[in-house]
């Protein structure tokens, strides 16, 4: 519930503004620091499970993925293509614990693995066929566009791999120190917040166009403030919400699983913002979206739980 809410007003945000990344994310960084500095640090007085050193590591590695998917936004890359190159983060996160952790899987994880793959290169090579033919641009103005488009997906594919390294680097800490998902929560958005000094002033900007907006009367409570801003004030909390679920999960489960759970999340927000943008999604993009979602089932072997489930279910009627 919480996701979906997330998505609409994320969706309702962007379609308005689509460069207002920054302070989106900012907003989200200082509403979980605020609360965190509050509730888990203790105003500062709490003792740290985990060293500060270790933190600022996991906050740069976080900080450098969020501004760099936010800026892709502005280079020619579609909401649909950001979603789904992003949910590529699974097949990183394996390459990455076989390079660095020597882990082993099974031939039906890397047949799970191959299928995400070749979905996420057919959404990306119709992506790439539509912004080259886009009929409204001139020759040089088209070519302008597909490398600045070019420039977008290498920017996704360091987000992809950074984040998939921030994953076993937390992996490991968690492995080492414990699980502390509340303390790491409110360091990883706590210590960036200095970093959005270099955002000022498009942060200041984003701020002047959101109090110039419609006004708009919260339900229930008859407060009126502008709508972008009650976009926003709804679009931290449901985040919050969110991003305290996946910590929690970074605790509990291998890198990977936290992956593949975040790529499902990816999908639901793929789904809305088709229907929110309207955005072009061909039958291809449908094929590519398919393999990514049945690569993803593969890989949690859901089959296998099936098959007993079905089994059971033929036997009571015959009981009965």
């Amino acid at each position: 519930c919480s996701l979906a809410l997330h998505l609409c007003f994320l969706l309702a945000t962007h379609r308005q503004f689509p460069g207002c990344g920054n302070i989106v994310t900012f907003s989200q960084f200082f509403f979980i620091a605020v609360e965190g500095f509050i509730f888990e640090a203790n105003f500062g007085r709490k003792q740290r499970a985990i060293p500060i050193r270790y933190y600022l590591i996991m906050v740069a590695m976080f900080f450098t993925v969020s501004v760099v998917n936010n800026y892709a936004l502005n280079l020619n890359i579609a909401m649909p293509l950001h979603m789904i190159f992003r949910s590529g983060s699974l097949i990183a996160s394996m390459a990455l614990g076989i390079i660095i952790l020597k882990k082993r899987y099974s031939i039906s994880k890397y047949a799970s693995i191959a299928l995400v793959s070749v979905g996420i290169f057919t959404c990306t090579f119709m992506s790439a066929k539509q912004v080259a033919s886009d009929s409204g641009l001139s020759e040089e103005d088209g070519l302008w566009a597909f490398l600045w488009w070019l420039l977008g997906i290498a920017a996704l594919t360091f987000a992809l791999l950074m984040s998939a390294r921030m994953g076993i680097f937390q992996e490991t800490l968690y492995k080492q120190f414990g699980k502390h998902s509340k303390e790491a929560l409110f360091y990883n958005h706590a210590l960036p917040l200095p970093g959005f000094l270099l955002l000022a002033p498009n942060i200041y900007h984003h701020a002047v166009l959101f109090s110039q907006s419609e006004p708009f009367q919260v339900p229930v409570i008859g407060v009126t403030l502008p709508i972008m801003w009650f976009y926003l004030l709804m679009n931290v909390i449901t985040q919050y919400v969110c991003i305290r679920g996946v910590f929690i999960l970074t605790t509990e489960c291998t890198s990977l699983t936290v992956t593949l759970v975040v790529t499902l999340r990816k999908f639901v927000s793929l789904i809305f913002s088709i229907l929110y943008f309207r955005n072009p999604f061909t039958a291809w993009h449908w094929l590519g979206t398919f393999f990514v979602f049945v690569g993803t089932l593969m890989y949690t072997e859901v089959w296998n739980s099936l098959g007993p489930l079905l089994a059971r279910a033929r036997k009571r009627p015959k009981q009965e």
